[in-house]
């Protein structure tokens, strides 16, 4: 119990240092007086690492908007959305794939999902 304790405050702390905040960049014509918040961190499949400076977006299933972010130091990422459903997507370099990723993110009215970790690794 101790043990996922401290691993939900260490992810907090990761979220807090320094993450960029999502905006909208197509399409986007929703409400945002009350967003929820997709946040979570970026990190290589093999040694955990976190991956600094790479863009992640949300993309909204029902509306196709997307809201976008980029990792911080600690591979980290929040992006504020409007309530609905969202799957990720994540810049790649050449090689590289996603070997664990977040499915489907339902965001309520100020909701936050902030514990997502999606794991990028070299394809075979």
């Amino acid at each position: 119990m101790g043990r996922s304790l401290g691993m939900v405050l260490a992810t907090a702390l990761l979220l807090a240092a320094g993450c960029r905040t999502g905006q909208p960049i197509l399409g986007a014509k929703h409400n945002m007086a009350t967003p929820g918040t997709i946040g979570g961190i970026l990190q290589e499949t093999r040694t955990g690492s976190p991956i600094a400076g790479r863009r992640v977006l949300a993309v909204g299933l029902d509306s196709g908007a997307r809201y976008s972010a980029v990792t911080s130091m600690t591979g980290g990422f929040t992006i504020q959305v409007p309530p609905g459903k969202y799957r990720l997507e994540v810049e790649l370099h050449d090689g590289e794939g996603i070997t664990k990723d977040a499915g489907t993110i339902d965001i309520n009215k100020s909701d936050l999902d902030a514990n997502i970790i999606v794991e990028v690794g070299p394809l075979r």
